[in-house]
């Protein structure tokens, strides 16, 4: 009976352990992944089992575990619930309770093209021949990959992306 409490316990930390932190308290801003260390994962993981272990036994029960389940669940939905409501009201621009077409279309984004296809050609088209060889087209994609590349390592890290898109 113990080990398969502890097989439950096991698989419920799986889906119950980081996601469900992440859940409970989004960040500001989004953030790639951080390094994490061994006692702070332990203090994590002992954090969940204490919110699980309700009645403090020092053991988490089938019941316990679906309790924390249902708990999860309830407030994934509640969040949704809010964040649909939320973008409903801004959708609904005469406020009668109700989408029509033209208010969920005016939230389409309006695709625009950058340059006319005769731009893009002369860009490309280095011995304006009017034609794009693969070495032209290779030199230039080349070409603005080094400039990302601030370091000159052969690598764009996701830092060097974002301050050449920021240039």
């Amino acid at each position: 009976m113990a080990r398969r409490v502890y097989v439950l316990f096991a698989a419920a930390m799986s889906v119950l352990g980081i996601p469900a932190l992440a859940q409970k308290t989004p960040p500001a801003q989004p953030r790639g992944p951080e390094p994490v260390t061994r006692n702070a994962y332990a203090g994590t993981v002992e954090t969940n089992f204490a919110r699980m272990d309700t009645n403090h036994d020092g053991i988490v029960t089938k019941a316990e575990l679906g309790a924390e389940q249902q708990h999860n669940v309830d407030l994934v939905k509640s969040r949704l619930t809010q964040q649909m409501l939320a973008k409903f009201k801004q959708l609904d621009t005469n406020k009668d309770g109700q989408l029509s077409f033209q208010e969920f279309a005016a939230a389409t984004p309006a695709v625009k093209v950058a340059e006319t296809t005769d731009q893009t050609l002369q860009s490309l088209d280095s011995n304006h021949d009017g034609k794009v060889t693969l070495a032209e087209f290779r030199a230039i994609q080349l070409a603005k990959f080094d400039r990302a590349d601030a370091n000159h390592d052969g690598t764009v890290t996701p830092a060097e992306a974002q301050a050449t898109q920021q240039k």
